[in-house]
């Protein structure tokens, strides 16, 4: 029963990943309103149902595509989850900041195309909007982990509290100061994290 049991959420995430993969290259190509349910369906080699069966409603479809792009080759493990694993491991302050802002960059690499997309689409569709708000109070609220590690490891500057912390670094490691500096300034991305990690070095350490 536990195997037989496998075997099918196996397929059905399989099933997910391929929905995800061909709503992701047609939302890039059409955007989110030119990409319709049917040709997704038929990119994915699946029946509209299933789409829906699957994972539900056009916009529940976005959502999956930026949590997938979020989460990277580890979905559908939520990013939150990912970066916590993986600051809970480090204990030196320096190594755990450089961690948050290399597990962001990549982060910022996957998910851009796909606010790019919400953007446009809430243009016409308000609604949508809430999605990168949503995520926005998420990002803030995630950046609290490896600020309460630094605290666990007295690491961080006197007088600096969690909620602080977590506010400095959403505003140092957000994905609109990262476009600013790679796509508009030029910056390599490795610039850009030499120079958040520094930033957040000078921002929170004792």
């Amino acid at each position: 029963m536990g195997r037989a049991t496998g075997s099918r959420e196996a397929a059905a995430e399989t099933t997910r990943r391929a929905i995800v993969s061909a709503a992701s290259e047609l939302f890039f190509e059409r955007g989110y309103h030119g990409a319709g349910i049917d040709e997704i369906a038929a990119a994915a080699g699946v029946a509209v149902q299933t789409i829906y069966n699957s994972i539900g409603s056009k916009r529940e479809l976005l959502v999956r595509v930026l949590d997938y792009a979020a989460s990277g080759e580890r979905a559908p493990t939520p990013v939150g989850e990912i970066a916590r694993e993986r600051v809970a491991a480090i204990d030196d302050p320096r190594a755990l900041l450089a961690a948050v802002v290399s597990v962001a960059r990549g982060n910022f690499e996957r998910t851009i195309p796909v606010f790019r997309v919400i953007r446009e689409a809430a243009a016409v569709d308000p609604a949508l909007a809430d999605l990168e708000r949503d995520r926005s109070r998420q990002r803030l609220a995630n950046f609290r982990h490896p600020v309460e590690r630094l605290a666990e490891l007295g690491a961080l500057r006197p007088g600096v509290t969690v909620d602080d912390g977590a506010a400095l670094v959403f505003t140092v490691v957000h994905p609109d100061r990262y476009r600013f500096f790679v796509d508009d300034a030029g910056w390599a991305t490795q610039r850009w994290e030499e120079w958040a990690t520094a930033a957040l070095v000078s921002a929170l350490l004792a």
